[in-house]
């Protein structure tokens, strides 16, 4: 089980089974939900499935880490942040719209990569945003990743072709060092001035 981390304003801890309501509120809006892979939940069932395949079972197997993200006042669940444990060690993360440009999520991915680095478990991390979505890319930035290269990827469910922006941020792996695996599946290229 991942500690709970805090920073100044959040408390990011491992979701419970409790969450699938808050989390039900994120998963369906639309607006959240644009760039992600997945259609808006359109059931309380949808979100309860989303949280134990994504969540909870990746926890309690020790894939990764994954956390809810909680305002410190009150502990109301606004988002999440995780890192995937498969090879690409991905990054990803979802906010309630109320919460937008306020910095929040940069504060909640910080914290979250302070408590990687410390575990010493990956010697790297990638994050993906798609091409329409800048202010994630934003994110990545501020975090200290770098951009590595784009690729275009079917993706599935919606069945839609998406430009990828790949960042990453290496701890242990060799200088130089580029996650290959989109760049080997997919048409790929290096897009200037990103």
């Amino acid at each position: 089980m991942s500690p709970i981390l805090e920073t100044g304003r959040l408390i990011l801890r491992p979701f419970a089974e409790a969450d699938a309501p808050a989390l039900f509120e994120l998963l369906r809006d639309e607006e959240v939900n644009t760039f992600l892979p997945w259609f808006p939940a359109q059931t309380l069932e949808e979100a309860e499935a989303h949280l134990e395949e994504r969540c909870l079972k990746p926890s309690r197997e020790g894939q990764g880490y994954h956390y809810a993200v909680c305002l410190k006042p009150d502990g109301r669940l606004i988002g999440y942040v995780h890192i995937d444990g498969n090879d690409s060690h991905d990054l990803g993360y979802g906010l309630a719209k109320a919460y937008w440009h306020q910095g929040f999520m940069t504060e909640a991915c910080r914290a979250l990569l302070e408590k990687v680095q410390q575990d010493g478990r990956f010697p790297y991390l990638t994050a993906t945003h798609d091409i329409l979505n800048p202010r994630s890319g934003s994110v990545m930035k501020r975090l200290g990743m770098v951009y590595r290269y784009s690729y275009r990827e079917q993706v599935q469910p919606k069945n839609q072709q998406v430009v990828f922006r790949l960042y990453q941020l290496n701890f242990t792996a060799p200088p130089g060092f580029i996650y290959p695996k989109y760049r080997e599946r997919f048409p790929h290229f290096l897009e200037k001035d990103v």
